[in-house]
């Protein structure tokens, strides 16, 4: 599949500060992508400099294989990188007006978009009455109107309550549903892990790792475990090299694995060597606990 942006050995400097280090990475179209990292990470200078509002130092980056300029390509980008900026008198309907005559969009774009964000009903009221959550609905509606194929969002919940937080990640859900790619940076982890599909782990500007959310650590999860004869459990754990790190806490085993294994073959297993388990559960990894693995192997 061709990629819709590719970016090689980016780099940016600051004086002597060095935002963004030999960066690179692809998009291809369908995915939902998250850029992961705390502030000051290089995210916010990476979609500058893709949406050409930054000067690379070094490197480069190619919009849709190469095949178009990078001014042309930017039509069929959508974007918000920075706090919606609109017209507090005039309604949304009134600026997204506004927006359409800049991007030389027909107007019947307006109604269809406000439906996307959940906004078709306030329509005619001004944004000056819009709540946080409202504002930043409105700014990703003016960003779809010339159907973009690629949709970038900068810290799309950033400030907003947990309704609003809410309600933004179901949207770039559904759009992404709908088949346009997404690229969002964010700082937080919860929010790459049930929004994105693939994700871009920054630090200090350097790549740590780029690829699917759910391979990011190739993690086969863990058990979480308790029974009456807690030392045979554990001296077998600790035995065998299926199993790797063991931690004990409150009467609770938790050990995880080096290799696949059901829950259902651990406890015939168990059964077998005279271990009775009274809980057995086998849980998947978070993203934060793949993250953290990730950043403290460096």
């Amino acid at each position: 599949m061709e990629p819709i942006l590719s970016i090689n050995h980016l780099t940016k400097k600051f004086g002597h500060l060095t935002a963004v280090k030999d960066l690179s990475f692809s998009i291809n179209k369908g995915n939902v992508y998250g850029i992961l990292g705390p502030n000051g990470s290089g995210k916010s200078t990476t979609l500058g400099i893709v949406l050409n509002v930054v000067n690379e130092t070094s490197g480069d980056f190619k919009w849709f294989n190469g095949t178009v300029s990078t001014h042309n390509a930017l039509k069929k980008v959508g974007a918000i990188i920075e706090r919606p900026n609109f017209y507090p008198y005039m309604t949304a309907a009134q600026n997204l007006k506004l927006v359409c005559k800049i991007k030389g969009v027909d107007y019947s774009k307006i109604d269809e978009k406000l439906e996307v964000v959940n906004l078709l009903d306030r329509k005619n009221h001004k944004f000056s009455t819009y709540s946080l959550g409202m504002k930043q609905r409105l700014a990703i509606a003016s960003a779809l109107l010339n159907d973009p194929e690629i949709l970038i969002l900068d810290e799309p919940t950033n400030g907003l309550d947990p309704q609003g937080i809410h309600q933004i990640r179901q949207i770039i859900k559904d759009i992404a549903s709908e088949g346009t790619t997404i690229l969002l940076a964010s700082h937080l982890l919860d929010e790459v892990e049930k929004v994105c599909s693939h994700v871009v782990v920054l630090r200090k500007g350097e790549k740590l790792y780029s690829g699917r959310v759910d391979e990011m650590i190739s993690s086969h999860g863990f058990f979480e475990l308790k029974c009456e004869n807690e030392d045979a459990l554990i001296a077998y754990l600790k035995s065998n090299p299926d199993f790797g790190t063991l931690k004990v806490e409150n009467q609770l085993i938790t050990v995880f694995l080096n290799e696949p294994m059901e829950a259902v073959t651990f406890n015939k297993l168990m059964f077998e060597k005279g271990i009775v388990l009274s809980h057995l559960v086998k849980r998947k990894e978070s993203l934060e606990e793949q993250f953290l693995q990730l950043t403290d192997k460096l």
